[in-house]
């Protein structure tokens, strides 16, 4: 199982050529061996992304740099590009290009925010996009991924959304990048869920759930955030097991601001030490 980082998760440290080389470099030497590639930090990023981003505390950086050189150099593998519903419908062969000339075969969906996911026919429309995309792609060669949040695992007659992805979905042409961060977030067992995906899940989004408390504990628990892994409150370990058993190509990391050190390079320095231990 490859073991990968997230891009977004390096945003803020992606200031330059030599700086991403650097970042690069030490993902390495930590034991990673491939990242997972956000269709917009690739590019020109526009604007209004950059804006949002950090904003949200996650900025992007460089979308102008010659990322196929820096990886070449680093000698990680591309195991996945995230990128957007409307960009794969409508821009199908770009997607499909960029895939390929960074040399995976697996193309993600980043998120979807223009879906309800507490209507029905909200999600019908969605179920019937993500058929068209695996389509148009596995047409051209290239694997379709649906990644997981916390809504997905909201219910509809009594029924999660999630599950009617699974349901709904072609599985010749559909398949999933689980994070079972977002889903414990939602309440959810991950385990089960893993269980429930079988081998329609091809990659797993991997982070670790618990708090880093600035002031002294007086409640119970204040707050979850993203931990580096084995440090927080997820039981790992099985999850690993499980994904070995079902054959998941690589598990990515991924976790958002909350870093040790402030550092989202420490963090996945200490994130590493779990995964070289179990995998």
């Amino acid at each position: 199982m490859i073991k990968a980082v997230q891009q977004f998760q390096l945003g803020s440290v992606l200031k330059n050529e030599r700086s991403s080389r650097e970042v690069l470099f030490k993902m390495k030497e930590s034991g990673y061996d491939g990242i997972e590639l956000c269709g917009f930090m690739i590019r020109k990023t526009p604007l209004f992304v950059k804006m949002l981003t950090r904003l949200a505390g996650m900025p992007v950086g460089n979308g102008g740099l010659d990322w196929k050189k820096l990886l070449k150099e680093s000698e990680l593998k591309v195991v996945s590009l995230h990128e957007d519903l409307d960009r794969i419908l409508k821009r199908t062969d770009d997607v499909v290009r960029d895939a390929k000339e960074f040399g995976t075969k697996n193309v993600v969906l980043t998120g979807v925010y223009n879906y309800n996911f507490s209507d029905a026919n909200s999600v019908e429309r969605l179920i019937a996009s993500l058929n068209e995309a695996g389509d148009k792609l596995a047409q051209r060669g290239i694997r379709f991924l649906y990644h997981n949040h916390n809504v997905e695992f909201l219910k509809i007659d009594g029924v999660s959304v999630y599950d009617r992805l699974i349901e709904s979905t072609n599985p010749d042409c559909v398949s999933f990048e689980f994070d079972s961060y977002w889903a414990t977030e939602a309440g959810c067992n991950a385990l089960s869920v893993m269980r429930r995906l079988g081998n329609r899940m091809k990659l797993w989004h991997i982070n670790d759930r618990g708090s880093k408390l600035q002031k002294k504990a007086i409640t119970p628990i204040i707050k979850s955030d993203s931990m580096e892994l084995g440090t927080g409150n997820m039981d790992l370990v099985p999850m690993v097991e499980q994904a070995k058993a079902l054959g998941v190509e690589a598990v990515v990391l991924e976790s958002h601001r909350n870093w040790v050190d402030h550092s989202p390079v420490r963090s996945f320095q200490v994130s590493a030490e779990f995964l070289n231990e179990y995998l």
